[in-house]
């Protein structure tokens, strides 16, 4: 049997096993078996490719796959919208990318630049330009700007930046100061990033026994979580499985 003829095969099953599962009409099936590849393509422009753009996961991974095939497009967009107009939504956006691409100083001077006027106190923004900071290695200006965007929005949430700021007053210096804020932060973090750097600091601070208790913890709650949680948070997994396994028992 010729791989051509294995590979229409192939994909007339998986097509239709897809018509079954969706509950598509189940004439699908016998244009499926009837024309093949032809029958296959106009299925996947028909049925599969309207689904794909309104999947939040498909959508995550066709710009996952397009950011590493160009990594600059998105942000070479952003510039030409702020270029196009100089407006709050596009400075944001343009800041958003390049901190994602880790260029912190042209981050942080677009933050900057948005925080002004009806957005000066914007947490979002803020919050932006303390990742930016942070990521520049000024952790002071960092910590300062959230101790600010708390101050003119109290009632502003934000599990991501918590952590942050817990990192920053870690850096700082301030031990006492980020060991509280790491108790607080991994009550109710979606994920084991927290958990894991809490471990290490504890660990540099010499609480050796208090170290151990929230690795043992990030594995024993790992072991209970589904697999795909578990391969999201690998790498931490990983720290908790190393630090304890060179912690005396």
């Amino acid at each position: 049997m010729s791989p051509i003829l294995i590979l229409s095969i192939v994909l007339q099953v998986a097509c239709c096993v897809h018509v079954v599962r969706t509950g598509r009409p189940l004439y699908w099936v016998f244009i499926l078996l009837l024309f093949s590849y032809i029958a296959v393509l106009i299925y996947f422009i028909a049925e599969i490719l309207p689904d794909l753009r309104h999947n939040p996961s498909a959508r995550r991974t066709v710009r996952n796959v397009r950011n590493r095939i160009d990594p600059d497009r998105d942000r070479r967009d952003a510039e030409r919208l702020l270029r196009a107009a100089d407006t709050p939504e596009n400075r944001r956006r343009l800041a958003e990318e390049s901190l994602r691409s880790g260029d912190y100083a042209h981050a942080a001077e677009f933050y900057q630049q948005a925080l002004k006027g009806l957005y000066a106190t914007d947490p979002d923004l803020m919050l932006g330009l303390a990742k930016a900071q942070f990521g520049m290695g000024e952790s002071q200006q960092a910590r300062d700007t959230l101790d600010a965007l708390i101050a003119a929005n109290p009632n502003f949430r934000s599990s991501e930046g918590h952590l942050l700021y817990a990192r920053a007053v870690e850096d700082t210096g301030d031990t006492a100061a980020a060991v509280q804020e790491y108790e607080a932060v991994v009550q109710g973090y979606p994920g084991e990033e927290a958990r894991a750097r809490f471990g290490l600091l504890l660990r540099r601070t010499g609480d050796a026994a208090r170290a151990r208790q929230v690795f043992q913890e990030i594995v024993t709650r790992s072991d209970a979580a589904p697999k795909y949680y578990q391969r999201e948070q690998r790498d931490w997994i990983e720290v908790a499985k190393r630090e304890l396994a060179s912690l005396p028992a």
